[in-house]
């Protein structure tokens, strides 16, 4: 059973930074589009950065400049560097992942979420 596994949200002051991880666990043959997510109380579940599994990034426009979105294919594993947050980035966090099987079949997998407070 493949399961996405984040970790690394929490509590900062505005301005500071916060690195969030997706880690693949379980049996499958590859995994392709890693994805960051965010939503904020009241409002829908945004994209905020995705990354193909050649490398290529992309992001939200108010995130540019501050997030930077990486992967390391041998851990499976998907990042999420925020620097200079503001409370408009207060959201839960929730890492989504193109994930094949032996049969390369895709399923898109959510993480559990990890809530990030960024405190003025």
């Amino acid at each position: 059973q493949v399961q996405l596994v984040e970790s690394g949200g929490g509590l900062v002051q505005a301005g500071g930074s916060l690195t969030l991880s997706c880690a693949a666990s379980g049996q499958f043959f590859s995994f392709g589009t890693g994805a960051w997510y965010r939503q904020a109380p009241g409002k829908q579940r945004e994209l905020v950065a995705n990354i193909t599994i050649l490398g290529t990034a992309n992001y939200q426009d108010s995130v540019k400049g501050r997030f930077t979105i990486s992967r390391d294919n041998a851990k499976n594993t998907v990042y999420l560097q925020m620097s200079r947050l503001n409370s408009e980035d207060t959201a839960v966090y929730y890492c989504n992942a193109q994930i094949y099987d032996q049969r390369y079949r895709r399923n898109d997998m959510w993480g559990q979420g990890t809530q990030v407070t960024v405190s003025s």
